[in-house]
């Protein structure tokens, strides 16, 4: 079977300079509403991929995701939003973009085209059986994400890939294959737009359901998260006003106290 690279055909869209602002606007986002019914497709694949990290991590396991370019930045967006929204240290969920730091805002020549960088990155943090690699490409074809699942997977490590071609290179080389089909974008070719709205609620899910999984929420609230500005201290705060019925200044005094909702909660419970 050849692979057809879907999200390079063609926009079902045409013209596009002759377009209304409203119009163009309006087409984007008929284009956007197919990304949530693409998505819920893969939630089968998506349930097995979290149900091996949950079990990894209660072993000291890590998630490491890799990528380039949009899939790079959004891997490391999605890792570096877990230490302050459900307060796990930032070993946990590691992302690695090709080209490094400096790839998140300018583009790494020919980053992204060596096989073998993501595993020599991998191996200076040790990865190794009870972590969990996703290798994130739009297009399934992206070299460095390639290299580093055939490497892992040799390792037995679980991995798993987040394309939005099927059956491309990239899912060839995981154990699970995420392959949310969106189409052609509005822009042919521009996997910043639905290809990445569609990885970016993937990865949502994953770490917001594995954290849920390993007791990092309360309810539906944040009752781990970082107390890094006003705001959050202020949402931490009346979550203890309402869980415990303490007036606003007496629930803040015990939430700097001890540091997080869950502390400040469990403390005050053990002392009634």
């Amino acid at each position: 079977m050849s692979f057809i690279k879907i999200t390079e055909q063609p926009s079902l869209y045409d013209n596009l300079e002759n377009k209304s602002i409203l119009e163009i606007l309006t087409e984007i986002n008929r284009e956007d509403q197919k990304v949530a019914l693409a998505v819920q497709k893969t939630i089968p694949e998506i349930e097995k991929l979290v149900t091996g990290i949950v079990a990894r991590m209660h072993r000291g396991g890590r998630l490491f995701y890799i990528g380039a370019g949009t899939s790079g930045r959004l891997g490391v967006l999605d890792a570096s939003e877990i230490p302050p929204t459900f307060g796990m240290p930032d070993t946990y969920v590691v992302g690695l973009i090709a080209g490094g730091d400096i790839a998140l805002r300018n583009p790494v020549e020919a980053a992204e085209d060596n096989p073998d960088k993501a595993w020599e990155e991998l191996m200076a943090y040790r990865i190794n059986e009870n972590d969990v690699l996703v290798g994130i490409a739009a297009s399934g074809t992206t070299p460095y994400v390639i290299g580093g699942l055939r490497r892992a997977r040799e390792k037995g490590i679980l991995t798993a890939a987040i394309s939005c071609n099927p059956d491309s290179p990239v899912a060839a080389e995981a154990e699970i294959k995420i392959e949310p089909v969106v189409g052609p974008e509005y822009v042919t070719g521009s996997t910043r737009m639905k290809a990445g709205t569609a990885q970016k609620i993937v990865l949502n899910m994953i770490t917001t359901s594995t954290m849920i999984k390993l007791g990092r929420v309360k309810g539906n609230r944040m009752v781990n998260m970082q107390l890094t500005n006003q705001k959050l201290v202020d949402r931490g705060t009346r979550m203890i006003v309402n869980e415990l019925g303490l007036s606003y200044e007496q629930a803040k005094n015990l939430l700097l106290l001890h540091g997080s909702v869950k502390n400040a909660i469990t403390s005050y419970s053990k002392e009634q």
